[in-house]
């Protein structure tokens, strides 16, 4: 006996794998740097981002999106621009600046995300609460 499905079974059985195939997918929006100079990089090809986003050029360094522009962003780089050259892939982050504020950040040296730079350990619950 040979087992012939249905068209509303087969129907059903494509759209359970159609539903979850997508599921794990990520898109990212990246732009790619036109200059950089005086803590300042010009980014083409955001369309998407918002000002006061964060960004991550591909050094790692992080920055956020202030002048929007309709050909490019101006981004204020967080650090040095040395590691930062043109033609770098720029990230989104969909985030805006978070910055951890509490009693754990009193005392401590800290750079402009609020990672410290004094050497001293990092504590986790200073995470728990942002600006």
């Amino acid at each position: 006996m040979e087992f012939t499905p249905r068209a509303a079974e087969l129907t059903t059985l494509l759209e359970n794998r159609i539903i979850n195939y997508y599921t794990d997918l990520k898109v990212d929006e990246i732009g790619r740097v036109v200059s950089v100079g005086d803590g300042i990089a010009r980014v083409y090809g955001l369309n998407e981002i918002q000002a006061g986003e964060m960004v991550e050029f591909a050094s790692g360094v992080k920055g956020i999106a202030l002048n929007l522009e309709n050909e490019n962003v101006g981004i204020v780089v967080f650090g040095s621009d040395t590691a930062i050259k043109e033609g770098d892939l720029v990230k989104r982050t969909g985030s805006i600046v978070d910055v951890p504020a509490g009693k754990a950040m009193l005392g401590r040296v800290v750079d402009a995300l609020g990672v410290p730079i004094d050497g001293k350990r990092s504590s986790q619950r200073s995470r728990a609460k942002t600006c």
